[in-house]
């Protein structure tokens, strides 16, 4: 089997087999839960089979009416999907992590009613992006990014009977749609510019003019929207409302990647365009600084990954902004594409697992829960070794693959717009390290502050509150199958289990969990095997980022935020979002309402005045006719009546 052909196949598995697994949970939750396994699975055999079968570049006519090998070939629509030895590994990643996620939703959600419809919604967001992966139409791009979209508001809204997670899904559709729009603008102009929607065509077509300079930098709008790029970047804190499944898939391989892939394919185009490129620098630079640094004030484990992504997204962009070619821009984000997609995946299962035991994902529920588990520590830890970019991890070879591309180490040194990403770049690496360490003693280290709290535990039918009292004083004791001395009473809720209401996942949901934590340190390899090879790596920059991670780590060590008891100012403000939520609604929201509401009393008391006029007309003229006719009979009846009194009378008379 060919390498488009698999991919094509596992395309089919995924689009359709989310009716199957819906049709499924109409009879047994169960039967769908290892019916999504199943499909994930032979979806991910199909990935690897893609990877062993590109050895070029391939393209597959969708839709076509006649034989290619006839004159009169025409296609009905001329979409193609291509696979390369580089399409072919990133979608094979996307479909490895869609699997994992399936197989740990299937524990975490057990006792969810809506699990099928989870799972379900994952099959078709994970069509959705390997679609867009194998695109070689823009028009095809297009499809996968809408439909991304769509999912991304039902699995942030999976839990629908809170208003928090409502909300947030109506913020992130409303926030990506807003950028949608320069994304549609831009591809619109690029098909426009190249008279065609393939790839080759418009990368052929892009020659720096000033048309497609403008439709690149609506490109690029779009694209910070989908990532969560400044200004967008507040719908991907407040997304952190759906289960952690699914922040899992948007973080690691789907929904926030997307936007790189695109650009990715793009990248010539890109290249020719200076002002897209100085937008996408900028936006960058100041995203993984600004991203990374609000991680580290964090009061919540898991909104600390979701800064992380914001940041890594940044990182993982920029070398597309400023590397000295196209081919230098895009081995080097996608290189970190497919290593933040791995160790991004991990770190978030992990603490969708250590949440269950928790009751939730806060520091101080978190705080001491992986104490006592060897397990626990050591999947948390590799993971965030990967994420602080250690040398020779996955995520420290893409990092240092970035950071050189970036730098132009190889040409004749940097201008202001490459130094501006580099310094970036370098003071990233340092407060990455610093909040991972912080993350990494939040789990694994034994708690010495005794407090009372109230615990939110979150149901598959709403939430409630559970009193915790000096909750993990000495560390949870976390095991593989459970948690002891957690001190959690209060609402019936004991044990593993107590937060989300959910029981500790299974034997399997932690073989993905240590498969992953695997990958994230021999998934290295992979760069030396694949066009994601990062070629040579500087050895003053790799040294610089050694001392800059032991910087970064000693920070975390030393600053200990978690340790008060109450948060200070400053990370309360952080994990507001610096108040971004609020600006939206005192800038966007209530000026636009204002708007919506002008405009409605324009429609109806204007507008609408000219279209019901015509009717007033006719209302007017049949109460006038209606008026006369009533007053014609009465005065004909009259006249009767008087001739009727004047026969009486005569015949009176004359009688």
């Amino acid at each position: 089997m060919t390498g488009p052909i698999a991919v094509a196949w596992a395309l089919l598995v995924l689009v359709g087999g989310a009716p199957l697994i819906l049709g499924a949970g109409l009879i047994s939750r169960r039967l769908a839960s290892g019916l999504a396994q199943l499909l994930a699975l032979v979806a991910a055999g199909l990935g690897v089979v893609a990877v062993m079968g590109a050895h070029g570049a391939y393209t597959l006519p969708v839709l076509r009416t006649t034989p290619p090998d006839t004159p009169t070939y025409l296609p009905l629509f001329p979409a193609r999907l291509a696979t390369t030895s580089l399409v072919a590994t990133i979608a094979a990643t996307v479909l490895l992590v869609v699997l994992a996620v399936q197989v740990f939703a299937a524990s975490y959600l057990d006792d969810d009613d809506r699990r099928p419809a989870f799972q379900a919604t994952v099959s078709l967001f994970a069509g959705a992006m390997l679609l867009l992966v194998v695109s070689r139409d823009l028009v095809l791009t297009l499809v996968g990014w809408e439909v991304m979209g769509w999912c991304s508001y039902l699995l942030i809204g999976h839990w629908s009977r809170k208003a928090a997670a409502r909300r947030a899904a109506y913020k992130a559709f409303l926030v990506t749609r807003l950028a949608d729009a320069a994304f549609v603008i831009g591809i619109v102009a690029l098909i426009a510019i190249a008279g065609s929607s393939d790839y080759g065509a418009v990368v052929q077509h892009a020659d720096g003019s000033r048309a497609t300079d403008v439709a690149m930098t609506a490109l690029v709008i779009g694209v910070l929207g989908k990532s969560a790029q400044i200004p967008f970047q507040d719908w991907l804190i407040d997304a952190m409302e759906g289960p952690t499944p699914a922040s899992a898939l948007i973080h690691a391989a789907t929904m926030v990647a997307a936007g790189t892939w695109v650009l990715t394919r793009l990248a010539a185009a890109l290249h020719a365009a200076t002002v897209a490129s100085w937008v996408l620098a900028c936006a960058t630079a100041a995203t993984m600084t600004y991203a990374a640094f609000t991680a580290f004030l964090q009061t919540d484990v898991k909104r600390i990954l979701a800064w992380s992504t914001i940041s890594q997204v940044g990182v993982m962009l920029s070398p597309l902004a400023v590397a000295a070619t196209a081919v230098d821009g895009q081995g080097a984000a996608a290189g970190h594409l497919f290593s933040h997609a791995i160790f991004k995946a991990l770190l978030f299962l992990t603490v969708g697992w250590l949440s269950v035991l928790a009751g939730s994902t806060a520091n101080r529920d978190l705080s001491g829960v992986g104490a006592t588990s060897l397990f626990a520590k050591a999947v948390w830890g590799l993971g965030l070794v990967s994420l602080a970019g250690v040398p020779f991890t996955v995520g420290g070879l893409s990092k240092e693959h970035v950071i050189a591309v970036a730098s132009w180490t190889d040409g004749d040194g940097p201008g202001l717009r490459q130094g501006m990403v580099t310094a970036a770049l370098l003071v990233t690496v340092a407060m990455t390290a610093a909040y991972a360490t912080r993350a990494y003693l939040v789990v694994a280290r034994p708690r010495t502050v005794s407090f009372t709290r109230e615990v939110a535990v979150e149901t598959a039918t709403g939430v409630t509150g559970a009193g915790v009292t000096g909750a993990g004083a000495t560390g949870a004791g976390v095991t593989g199958a459970g948690v002891t001395g957690a001190g959690v009473t209060g609402a019936g809720v004991t044990g593993a289990g107590a937060g989300h209401g959910h029981r500790s996942v299974g034997l399997l949901a932690r073989a993905t969990l240590a498969a992953l934590a695997v990958a994230t340190l021999a998934g290295g390899l992979v760069f030396f095997v694949s066009p994601l090879d990062p070629g040579h790596l500087d050895v003053p920059l790799l040294g610089l980022s050694v001392v800059l991670i032991a910087v970064g780590v000693l920070v975390g060590v030393r600053l200990r935020p978690d340790d008060a008891r109450d948060p200070a100012p400053l990370m309360t403000r952080a994990s507001n979002g610096w108040g971004a939520d609020a600006a939206y609604v005192g800038v966007v929201a209530r000026p636009v309402l204002a708007l919506a509401r002008a405009v409605a009393y324009v429609d109806r008391e204007i507008i609408e005045t000219y279209v019901r006029a015509p009717g007033w007309v006719a209302r007017l003229g049949g109460r006038a006719g209606v008026r006369s006719h009533a007053g014609e009979r009465l005065s004909t009846d009259l006249v009767w009546v008087v001739l009727g009194l004047l026969v009486m009378a005569g015949v009176t008379l004359w009688g």
